[in-house]
Order: C-alpha cells, then structure tokens, then sequence
C-alpha cells in the first residue's frame, strides 16, 4: 500500500499551508482577542474550493476527498484552530445538503455556501447533553405538511452570522435512528 501524498494533494497541502501563513496566522490573535468573524478571509478561503470540499464540482464545490479535506484543516488549524474549525463546520453543512438535500434545495444553497457568499452552521450541542447526538432532546414534531422544533441549542459555531443552519433533531423515540437534521 503506497502511503505518499499524489502531487495533487501535495498541491492542496500547499495551497493551504501558505493560506494559513499569509492569511489566518498573521490576524488570529485580533480576531479572537476582538471576537471577529473574519467574513472576508473566509470568502478568499472559497476562492481557493475550501467552502464546499465535498461538494460536486456541477454545484461550485471541489469535490474532493475526506483525505484531501483532512490535509486542509490540519494546515489551515496552524494559522487559526478557530477559523479553521468553523471553515470544517461550514463544509459538513454543505455536505449534508448536497448529500441528502432534494436537488431544488442543493441548487438553491450550495452555490452560495461553497462560495461563502452565505455561511452555514449545524446545530447539535445542547445544554445538558453536550454534543452528544444519541442524547439530543430537541424534539420536531410533525404539524400537517412542516415540523415544529422544540429545544435548545448552545455553542452554534457561526451563530448570529450564518445564513443557513442545519438543526439536528430527535423525530422518533430511541437511538440515532430517530433523529433528522431540518434547515432553518
């Protein structure tokens, strides 16, 4: 089994190695000290395909790899853990709506999303069951032709600032079975 990078990985690690050095290192200690959402570097962040990683390229995506994504984040997380972090957030978003997501609805938001001209946010932590998805209590209650969200959600990487938020939800009883993901 060959263990070496291809030369188009070596070229994405790269790439985000000099964004993460020119780009996030020299500012990450004013945007935390400050509590900046850097909105601008997230967008040439997209410019260079880390807003939809996983996401066809038909739809303004990269689609690229789960290896090729973890190359990214460990070089982006050297210029700021937190940016990064989010940047890792934002692309789980798109991924669940390009991967489940009906095809009006991923023609509607991943072009948006991979280029960050619109940010998402996925909420699963709560108050008292932490991230835990198999303890979640927010409930969606099915009323006629929508659901009703009942609970509370903490710690929405992006929150306030986002423009999409996949909320995860229990909608039956027990077990990871019974929980879905709604947009709001």
């Amino acid at each position: 089994m060959d263990f070496d990078l291809s030369e188009e990985q070596r070229a994405i690690q790269d790439t985000a190695r000099a964004f993460a050095r020119d780009e996030m290192m020299p500012f990450a200690g004013q945007w935390d000290e400050d509590e900046l959402f850097p909105v601008d570097t997230l967008r040439r962040a997209a410019a260079l395909g880390f807003g939809g990683i996983y996401v066809d390229a038909d739809l303004g995506g990269s689609g690229l790899s789960r290896l090729d994504a973890t190359l990214i984040f460990e070089e982006l997380a050297q210029g700021c853990p937190s940016t990064a972090a989010y940047i890792s957030i934002h692309n789980m978003v798109a991924w669940m709506i390009d991967a489940y997501g009906p095809d009006e609805l991923r023609r509607r938001l991943l072009p948006d999303l991979c280029a960050m001209a619109k940010f998402g946010s996925y909420c699963l932590t709560e108050p008292d069951s932490g991230s835990d998805a198999a303890s979640l209590k927010t409930r969606a209650l099915r009323r006629d032709d929508h659901y009703v969200l009942d609970g509370s959600k903490a710690f929405i990487s992006g929150g306030g600032l986002s423009d999409v938020y996949l909320v995860m939800a229990r909608t039956g009883e027990g077990g990871p079975s019974g929980i879905s993901c709604f947009l709001v």
